[in-house]
């Protein structure tokens, strides 16, 4: 959980998102301190923003503990910065909330269109095991609570990029939410 990484960061620490679920469970959770310790492009931004933008806020702050959340659908986008960040060897821990679906394009399916899914099903699952080999950054797999803190706790001790690939049923959901064009106290919780 994101309590979790919260729970094992310092006050200094400096989160980033990328675009989805994830982001909005980050916005939810999230427990920063300071100015400048949370970065999203709120709805301003697309797909593959996170790794960019965690880069960047490892480049501006070296001594800062950055952690990137991101979806498998974010991280499709622009995976290839894996490679930046083992060329620059920036310890930016990205955490992968992998369902298998775009997850927020998905619930928004399932909740207000009759579950007739277009295009949201990622067919061509990605082995992040071999891509982190291939690139050089450490990988872990959590599928449970004890192997995600086991995760987090091992990638905030070896200070080197990181990958998460936390396992996340498909059918999660984004909660409270208001549906579309209905007024804000007619809130969606379940």
């Amino acid at each position: 959980s994101i309590k979790e990484v919260c729970d094992q960061t310092d006050k200094e620490t400096i989160y980033v998102t990328d675009v989805g679920q994830h982001q909005m469970w980050a916005a939810q959770y999230v427990r920063h301190k300071h100015m400048k310790s949370f970065i999203t492009s709120g709805g301003l931004g697309t797909m593959g923003f996170g790794y960019g933008a965690a880069i960047g806020s490892q480049f501006g702050n070296p001594h800062k503990r950055v952690i990137h959340f991101t979806g498998d659908g974010s991280f499709h986008m622009n995976m290839n910065e894996a490679c930046t960040a083992v060329s620059y060897d920036l310890p930016i821990i990205s955490i992968i909330f992998d369902n298998k679906v775009l997850g927020m394009v998905y619930q928004w399916q399932t909740a207000f269109y009759e579950k007739r899914y277009s295009n949201t099903t990622l067919d061509t699952v990605l082995n992040y095991e071999y891509l982190s080999k291939a690139v050089g950054i450490d990988y872990y797999y959590a599928d449970t609570r004890e192997s995600y803190k086991n995760a987090v706790d091992n990638a905030i001790k070896n200070r080197r990029p990181a990958l998460i690939n936390a396992i996340v049923d498909q059918d999660e959901k984004v909660l409270p939410m208001v549906a579309p064009g209905k007024p804000i106290d007619e809130i969606m919780l379940k």
